[in-house]
């Protein structure tokens, strides 16, 4: 379920009316996302998206990620632009909510993507990483490393959630606190690229989608988000070797990572997988048994959590 808040018709005519777009045919509420509500809105001039910020995205934010996708589609990346009103303004209000009408691109998410989707997926990621190296935006990562104990301390007792976890996540708090760079390329990153945040046709990417955790982190950390989140079995205790090689293979091939940041990964994979781990398990003890939202299963990233702490970890990210 991802509508919370309803549109009344008049609004919403009265809101398109301010586009150059044509006027309303029809507008049905999507059930994919879990925080905003979403409509796929037609009108006489083409397929959008209406969104309306209900609590995850706060309003002083909306700016930059607006900005952030003009800057991403001028530069040829494949997102969805934000429609600006004959006004220039892409940020409105409706139903007493701030909203934005967005592009509709084709495509459909993957649920268990093949190795050529997965170089698709990858290239993808370095296209943006290349258009954003010298992006003069910033916005503070509040998922990052530094927030990582915060989110711990309030989940509370993580042992309700499976037995032991609580003193693994503090060993391991202990140890990517001692390690974690802090000298490699950052710059603006997706922070989210799950295969449900990526549009495809067969093989070929037509959008990448939900930059709502983007934020300004170090770029190879967002590669290990994208592989943890690609090249796993749904329990996430096996990697995929021929999806990862996939993955790594289709990002260098457009961004060059230096020798500190191919031996950065394992590490950097640690944090990732710990950090969703960690919020998982905060929605797993916090969100109420009758919430219209699923909660996500934390166990997958303890999976993954303990795949990147073996030994021959470096291995797993070999093109």
């Amino acid at each position: 379920m991802a509508v919370y808040t309803n549109v009344d018709p008049d609004e919403l005519a009265a809101l398109v009316a301010r586009y150059d777009i044509g006027t309303v045919v029809s507008c049905k509420g999507i059930a994919e996302g879990v925080e905003n509500s979403n409509f796929l809105l037609e009108t006489t001039g083409g397929r959008f998206i209406l969104t309306l910020y209900e609590k995850r995205v706060k309003a002083d934010d909306l700016p930059f990620f607006v900005d952030l996708l003009d800057h991403l589609a001028r530069s040829g990346c494949a997102v969805p632009a934000m429609i600006h009103d004959r006004e220039g303004a892409a940020i409105q209000r409706i139903a007493e909510r701030a909203a934005c009408i967005i592009q509709f691109l084709p495509g459909i998410s993957l649920t268990h993507p093949t190795p050529r989707q997965c170089e698709a997926a990858g290239a993808a990621l370095g296209e943006m990483h290349r258009a954003l190296e010298h992006y003069p935006g910033a916005r503070d990562n509040s998922m990052g490393h530094r927030h990582w104990r915060d989110i711990a301390d309030a989940t509370g007792d993580l042992d309700a959630v499976q037995e032991g976890l609580q003193a693994m996540v503090e060993e391991e708090l202990a140890w990517l606190d001692a390690r974690w760079p802090n000298d490699l390329p950052a710059h603006v990153i997706h922070a989210d690229l799950f295969p449900d945040n990526v549009l495809m046709l067969g093989d070929r990417v037509t959008g990448l989608i939900d930059f709502y955790f983007a934020a300004t982190d170090v770029r190879a950390y967002d590669v290990a988000i994208t592989h943890a989140a690609w090249c796993f079995s749904d329990d996430g205790r096996h990697c995929d070797p021929t999806r990862a090689a996939a993955l790594m293979h289709g990002y260098r091939s457009v961004v060059v990572l230096s020798e500190a940041e191919v031996a950065a990964l394992p590490l950097l994979a640690r944090g990732a997988a710990l950090r969703f781990l960690l919020t998982r398990a905060h929605d797993w003890v916090h969100t109420p048994a009758d919430a219209l939202v699923t909660r996500k299963n934390p166990a997958p990233f303890l999976a993954r959590l303990l795949r990147y702490r073996a030994p021959d970890a470096a291995g797993l990210f070999a093109a």
